[in-house]
């Protein structure tokens, strides 16, 4: 039996890789003999970085950037063959690396993602694939912009401070000491995100929350955005108010393809076509695959549904493993998934269940192994 496990991490307790290998002890217990294919897996987010370079034998560049809060922070960046560089914006300025009480997008910056791009394209990087889940932001990449040269002047001929709420002062953009070898790079943004920049479901109102927006904050960083596009489009002639995938990590996603001319792609597909899934699949018997919460999201772009649609095509059985259900989660079974089977054996908190989260899937795959042993001994004494 060939088994292709490629599942997301379980934000907060697994890493992919740490889920793939739970899943494999689990299936051990009971098939000691099958052929498991570890596929590392994600969708544009966390773990984007240690799942290409993982899964494609590439490499880690360290790198001393500019975090979220203005310090001084290490992180990292990979390279894979070809010299195609992959960065997840969440590793300079996500989430993670803030505590919840320091959220605040009105004063945090991208800078330090510029600042990894500059890295890349100083080891030669002429590719460059960047994963923007998970930011922390609201500046509408003007950090990144200003880490590669961009100049943003107030009416006093100053640089405007880092933040969202800087992005009001901007009163002239000067390209004039860009970055040259951004006109010789190819940018990839990984992204499912289609929020525009701004509006009801642009990047202040839908994702300004959970970086620590009050409901008058945004309103601000909203307006602060939709003032912004209007200096781009006035000062550097580029429309970026509402293209699908401006909103993006706070709008970075404007930024990148305003001042770097980047395009959008799917996360999940670009990943699963670099880490060659499909070399795979073709003689598998079962697919597993799964992510920390499976609910109605999960058809926009996750995991999952990504994997599922590619063992449609080999008509193999996927069964997801996963840390909870919520809501709309049965939307799924229209795009290949065949079941779901939850980690959470008794009721438990929350902390427990993450803390536990290893054992959890382990044994949770053990279980899946033992229906299908079972269907096959029905199937074989019909």
């Amino acid at each position: 039996m060939k088994v292709v496990i490629a599942s997301d991490s379980f934000k907060g307790s697994c890493s992919s890789l740490e889920v793939a290998e739970a899943i494999e002890r689990g299936i051990r217990k009971i098939d000691q003999d099958a052929e498991i294919v570890k596929i590392p897996v994600a969708d544009g987010g966390e773990g984007t970085v240690d799942t290409l370079v993982i899964g494609t034998g590439g490499k880690y560049e360290e790198v001393e950037v500019v975090g979220p809060l203005g310090k001084k922070i290490k992180t990292k960046y990979g390279i894979l063959e070809g010299n195609i560089a992959v960065i997840e914006m969440a590793a300079a300025s996500g989430l993670p690396l803030l505590k919840e009480e320091e959220r605040n997008p009105m004063v945090t910056t991208t800078y330090g993602t510029g600042e990894m791009i500059k890295a890349a394209m100083e080891k030669g990087c002429r590719k460059i694939f960047i994963g923007i889940g998970g930011s922390a932001t609201n500046d509408g990449g003007v950090g990144m912009a200003q880490a590669l040269g961009v100049s943003f002047k107030d009416q006093e001929g100053k640089e405007i401070g880092y933040g969202g709420e800087n992005l009001i002062n901007i009163y002239d953009i000067d390209l004039s000491n860009i970055n040259s070898s951004l006109g010789e790079t190819d940018i990839v943004i990984m992204s499912d995100v289609s929020n525009p920049l701004c509006g009801p479901n642009g990047a202040a109102h839908v994702y300004g929350p959970q970086k620590g927006a009050t409901p008058e904050i945004v309103k601000l960083l909203d307006a602060n955005l939709g003032y912004y596009a209007k200096v781009i489009k006035e000062k550097i002639g580029k429309d970026i108010l509402d293209i699908p995938g401006a909103g993006a990590a706070g709008g970075l996603g404007a930024g990148l393809m305003a001042f770097c001319n980047a395009s959008l792609c799917s996360g999940i597909e670009k990943i699963l076509d670099l880490t060659n899934i499909e070399g795979h699949l073709a003689d598998a018997d079962l697919v597993i695959t799964g992510e920390g919460q499976i609910d109605s999201q999960t058809v926009y772009g996750k995991v999952p549904v990504g994997v599922a649609k590619r063992a449609v095509k080999y008509d193999i059985p996927v069964i997801a493993i996963v840390g909870s259900v919520g809501e709309g989660a049965s939307d799924v079974y229209a795009y290949g998934v065949d079941a779901i089977m939850d980690i959470i054996n008794k009721p438990m908190p929350l902390r427990e269940a993450v803390q536990n989260a290893p054992t959890l899937i382990e044994d949770t795959a053990e279980n899946v192994m033992r229906i299908l042993k079972l269907r096959n001994q029905i199937a074989s004494n019909v």
